[in-house]
């Protein structure tokens, strides 16, 4: 046995694992990441990226190749038996973005390069030994895996920590003995990726929805569009005649599909890990969880994923907090994957409504919608992840006394406003990806009570903020603090008698600073 000179094994190379390994090093950890299949995906799985995905990849430096690279969506339409229902417009900075996961992959690869890692392909994981399955982290300094090279031979190598980001038939979650709980639809479903003949709006997705199901179309970059649909009772292969034919029942006049790219069936399920954590051993992406590609949702939660867990494990590599912090990762994905399935079952039941009385209630659903623009109001922030939020803890990451922040207000677990974070240094390619921020508005004491909790604390930064500024977006207006995660979520808020509370959040973040 080998005792490897990296700090993370990360097995799968997907767009979860390639940013988990890419969150890693450019923090200062050495990572390995290995893939059992012998070449890069090379059809379009995956398609959405929503913003809070795009600031993600934005800060890791490859969002603006991103977005030259990829198709804006500005609309969700419906319609019900070919007449149009409702149309949902999403604001610029809630829009939503199509790129092929191939495409995806190959500039997160081309950025693990430029970090100084690879993939190592057609390497598979055979068994992990010494995994405490107690849960315990310090129970063991680390796990064995034993690894099948492409020529046969085998490797044992011992690591400190290992990421499970292989897809969902996870080999990292069958040793683990993890379940895999949830259900599969009764249907399967139909997909062409192809060029057309005829017009269809590049910048909007469309439903059409019938009693014999609904045909989705979504635009894809460089002229392709995606028909998506219920595969037909009886139905075995999907083919263009049958694609077609469901395109003239159910879709627009005029539109005839003429050069497939990609095409399958698959059958939808809804299922999720019953840990995302074993000891030193981590479950993200579809290793993690799968669900309904209503929404666009899946890959964006696992890059999601990525993002929570790398800067917590560099910091606990880096001995800079404790290794509780990991504790965290488990209960915040997995409530964050909760809300997902719960949202793009909604949709798909919806999608799947054939009796008249469901097809009459959904279709009055959606027209009071499109007349309150409820969705485009309040839904379209959550599907755009501006609304994401992991549920406090402690007492002592909420403000102290009867006086809150009024019921708008940023809450611990949110995102700490893009635009604030930007502007501060916070967020962005050039920010520093350790980093934790003490944002301070107003109130000299609060800020020279921030400024000596600084001076024992290097990877804590401290940033003032203009009230004025400040307020409309974060939603409170009285002397305090918000204490952000290098990640961009606030890890607690409080206001000028709340010092306390911050020297305890302050113990949790960080492990003691010993003099020299």
């Amino acid at each position: 046995m080998v005792r490897a000179d990296v700090d993370v094994l990360v097995v799968g190379g997907g767009p979860t694992g390639l940013l988990a390994a890419c969150e890693l090093l450019r923090r200062g950890v050495r990572v390995r990441i290995v893939d059992r299949a012998e070449e890069p995906m090379t059809v379009p799985k995956a398609l959405s990226l929503w913003p809070r995905a795009m600031d993600i990849l934005e800060d890791l430096g490859v969002g603006e190749e991103l977005r030259r690279s990829s198709n804006r969506i500005d609309a969700f339409s419906y319609f019900s038996d070919g007449r149009p229902l409702a149309t949902f417009g999403f604001a610029e900075d809630l829009a939503s973005r199509t790129l092929p996961q191939p495409v995806t992959e190959s500039l997160l690869t081309a950025r693990l390069h430029e970090l100084g890692g690879k993939v190592e392909r057609g390497v598979r994981l055979l068994c992990l030994d010494g995994v405490d399955f107690s849960g315990r982290i310090d129970a063991t300094d680390g796990v064995t895996a034993l690894l099948e090279h492409p020529d046969g031979t085998l490797e044992r190598t011992h690591v400190p920590w290992v990421i499970g980001a292989d897809g969902a038939g996870s080999s990292v979650r069958g040793q683990l003995g993890i379940g895999f709980q949830g259900s599969t639809y009764e249907m399967a479903f139909a997909l062409i990726d192809t060029r057309i003949e005829g017009e269809l709006p590049t910048n909007r997705v469309l439903y059409y929805q019938a009693p014999s199901g609904t045909l989705v179309i979504v635009p894809m970059p460089d002229g392709v569009f995606r028909f998506l649909s219920v595969m037909p009772a009886g139905g075995g292969e999907v083919t263009v005649p049958m694609m077609q034919r469901i395109l003239d029942e159910r879709g627009p006049r005029g539109v005839r599909i003429t050069e497939p790219v990609w095409q399958t069936v698959f059958r939808v399920h809804a299922r999720h890990a019953t840990d995302f954590q074993r000891g030193r051993v981590f479950l993200m992406g579809d290793a993690a969880h799968v669900h309904s590609p209503a929404g666009g949702q899946g890959m964006n939660n696992g890059l999601q994923d990525a993002h929570n867990l790398a800067w917590k494990l560099a910091a606990v590599v880096h001995g800079t907090s404790p290794a509780g912090l990991l504790l965290s990762y488990g209960p915040e994905r997995a409530e964050a994957t909760r809300r997902i399935v719960r949202d793009t079952d909604l949709q798909t039941r919806a999608w799947m409504a054939g009796s008249r009385p469901k097809v009459v209630a959904r279709d009055a659903a959606f027209r009071l919608l499109d007349r309150t623009g409820l969705v485009s109001r309040l839904y379209a922030p959550v599907m755009a992840g501006r609304r994401l939020a992991y549920r406090p803890e402690r007492d002592s990451q909420v403000p102290s006394g009867r006086r809150g922040c009024g019921r708008r207000a940023l809450r611990p677990g949110s995102v700490f406003p893009r635009p604030l974070a930007v502007e501060h240094g916070m967020s962005g390619p050039g920010a520093d990806p350790n980093a934790w921020t003490l944002a301070v508005t107003g109130g000299p004491d609060v800020l020279a009570a921030a400024e000596q909790f600084a001076d024992t604390q290097p990877r804590l930064r401290v940033v003032r903020l203009r009230k004025e500024r400040a307020a409309p977006l974060t939603g409170c207006r009285r002397a305090g603090y918000h204490l952000i995660r290098p990640d961009g979520h606030v890890a607690a808020h409080g206001h000028a008698g709340d010092l306390d509370r911050l020297r305890t959040e302050l113990a949790v973040a960080f492990t003691p600073v010993v003099p020299d």
